[in-house]
C-alpha cells in the first residue's frame, strides 16, 4: 500500500508541476476536463494516496543492515 500511495503522490506532483510550468492539467486534458466524473475520481484517488503518505512520516525506520 505504501508504494501505491507514493506512486499516486508522484503522479499528483507531476500533474501540479505541469500546471505550474505549462498551465496544463494533464488529468483534465486526458480525461475530459476537471469537472468530468473520471477526472474527479482520479483526483480523489490521488488525494487518498497523499493522505496515506502522511502516515509514512511517522513510521519507524528499520535499521539498514551492513553487507
Amino acid at each position: 500500500m505504501d508504494n501505491t500511495a507514493l506512486v499516486l503522490v508522484i503522479i499528483g506532483a507531476l500533474n501540479w508541476g505541469s500546471i505550474g510550468l505549462f498551465g496544463v492539467d494533464l488529468v483534465a486534458t486526458v480525461f475530459g476536463g476537471q469537472a468530468s466524473l473520471i477526472s474527479r475520481i482520479i483526483y480523489t484517488i490521488i488525494a487518498l494516496g497523499g493522505l496515506w503518505s502522511i502516515s509514512l512520516l511517522f513510521k519507524e525506520k528499520l535499521p539498514v543492515r551492513e553487507r
